[in-house]
């Protein structure tokens, strides 16, 4: 652990100082306040919002209902008074929207993670009714060999995402579990799976049955083309996370004899019948490492793929773009700035099916965004050279 920063305090007039954890990379907060059973929901909320940590000594479980206290009061309804004020407001633009809620989420984000707790060696919480947390740290941090301070925020999503690993997303187009990693993209929303299912494959991938999932996350993708019959898949990622979580997933599966993993941004070496990428849908600066997944900056990958689709397919071969079009509604990118985009990589639509969303904030009309969630369609593009 000696890569990581170190968060200092004082406690008792005695100076102190431990390792930091953070997967978002966030760096160590600069004030340290010590807190326990004692500290009220207000006077916690305040202290967070001037930008003071809160290391807390006191029973696990109060830190937890702390912490719920704390986002109450972030997310409590404007009062009466400044209801009306917004009410006399323009009405804001999709992008205005999106920026907006973007910003309410980061600060939230932030806010919430100050509530830290100390760990000792091992993953251990040196705390009353602390649960055992050491399998959930282990997958996501390794080996914890001295101790450290991390936000009881993250430890909650190491622990959902712990949870989630065990028991897997059901992927009804594939008819078997995916086991995601913390921080590798789960297929939740599974209808852009159903779209590769569905789509009918290449002729030319009867003689030359070869593929490549390019940023293969889960393997979720590279399992359902074998699935489909595709003797010789080769799925790329960058992330080694991501790798390893593909590797599992493909071994539960079966599937390891028809799948080659290899760690490489976008394509691997050589020529497929068939290229499939499902890049980030929104082309925006991710928040933290972790949205990597959902966030492309300046469409990046999105770009990297169009652009060297051509020459990686085989004479007769078809490349499948899996894109939503939210950053469309958000007005973040443009459907004729895509097309151009295609159009300059030397490539033509062959045919584009779609399919409508039915993740539960599709018909949440209190999301800032519902509108366009509500307009959203998920999208295969089946694409060839010119």
């Amino acid at each position: 652990m000696s890569d990581y920063p170190v968060i200092s305090w004082n406690e008792a007039g005695e100076e102190k100082s431990a390792r930091w954890r953070a997967e978002n990379s966030a760096p160590p907060p600069k004030q340290v306040v010590i807190a326990d059973d004692r500290m009220t929901a207000d006077a916690a909320y305040r202290l967070a919002c001037e930008g003071n940590a809160l290391l807390w000594r006191g029973d696990f479980q109060n830190a937890r209902h702390l912490l719920q206290a704390m986002a109450r009061r972030i997310d409590k309804k404007p009062r009466q008074r400044k209801t009306r004020k917004m009410a006399t407001a323009p009405t804001p633009t999709p992008v205005e929207a999106f920026h907006r809620h973007r910003l309410a989420q980061s600060q939230r984000a932030r806010t919430l993670s100050l509530l830290l707790l100390p760990f000792e060696a091992g993953h251990r919480i040196p705390l009353r009714r602390a649960p055992d947390v050491h399998s959930a740290c282990l997958e996501a941090y390794g080996a914890g060999t001295e101790p450290y301070i991390a936000s009881l925020r993250e430890l909650q999503g190491l622990i959902g995402a712990y949870e989630w690993r065990k028991k897997g997303v059901e992927v009804p187009a594939l008819g078997a579990r995916i086991h995601p990693y913390y921080g590798v993209f789960a297929p939740i929303r599974s209808e852009y799976v159903g779209l590769v299912a569905e789509a009918p494959l290449p002729e030319l991938a009867m003689t030359q049955s070869s593929a490549f999932d390019i940023g293969t996350g889960t393997g979720v993708l590279a399992a359902v083309l074998a699935r489909r019959g595709i003797q010789r898949i080769v799925a790329t990622e960058q992330d080694l996370r991501a790798l390893d979580c593909a590797r599992e997933n493909l071994t539960r599966l079966d599937l390891t004899a028809q799948v080659d993993l290899v760690q490489a941004d976008l394509f691997p070496e050589g020529q497929a019948s068939l290229i499939v990428c499902n890049p980030p849908w929104i082309p925006a600066r991710p928040s933290s490492p972790l949205e990597y997944a959902v966030f492309d900056p300046e469409s990046r990958m999105l770009r990297g793929f169009l652009s060297g689709l051509a020459a990686h397919l085989a004479p007769g071969g078809e490349g499948w773009l899996i894109l939503s079009d939210l950053a469309e509604h958000l007005e973040l990118r443009t459907r004729a700035e895509l097309l151009a985009a295609i159009d300059a990589a030397g490539l033509k639509v062959l045919s584009k099916s779609d399919v409508k969303p039915h993740h539960p904030r599709v018909s949440d009309t209190r999301d800032p965004l519902h509108a366009a969630r509500a307009a959203e369609l998920t999208s295969l593009w089946r694409l060839i050279a010119t």
